[in-house]
């Protein structure tokens, strides 16, 4: 007489430690990875002893390389494009502020005239930003 044998029945493995591995590795990368301030274009930034000024809630960075081209939010504007993120800026309140961060070989006259622009979109906070000067 043959008996039939019961299939033994497998419980699937245990993925919780792996979960957690995997959850302690993920905050690992996100406190270590450094969200550095970069717009994809080479900018050397004069160097002074100016204080640090604290980062505002509405801000607008404009980047404005060697040879004259501007960076806004990651992409590459022109003078004209300006008025409009500006206008745009300047209809969230009155606290919005321009920061500036010019390579120290760029043109004088670029710099003003995105300074002019925020002017006439009615923005009047405008930083320039600059690097901390080694002591």
């Amino acid at each position: 007489m043959k008996f039939k044998r019961k299939k033994k029945i497998h419980p699937p493995p245990d993925i919780t430690p792996l979960i957690d591995v995997v959850f302690l590795l993920l905050i690992f990368f996100m406190i270590s990875t450094s969200f550095a301030d970069k717009p994809g274009i080479k900018i050397d930034l004069p160097k002074a002893n100016a204080d640090i000024i604290k980062k505002e809630n509405n801000e607008v960075r404009v980047y404005i390389a060697k040879d004259g081209n501007i960076v806004v939010d990651g992409r590459k504007v022109g003078i004209s494009q300006l008025d409009k993120i500006f206008s745009d800026a300047a209809d969230l309140g009155n606290q919005t502020t321009v920061i500036i961060k010019a390579d120290k070989y760029a043109a004088h006259g670029r710099v003003v005239e995105v300074m002019d622009n925020a002017k006439e979109a009615g923005i009047t906070k405008l930083a320039i930003a600059t690097e901390q000067r080694k002591k």
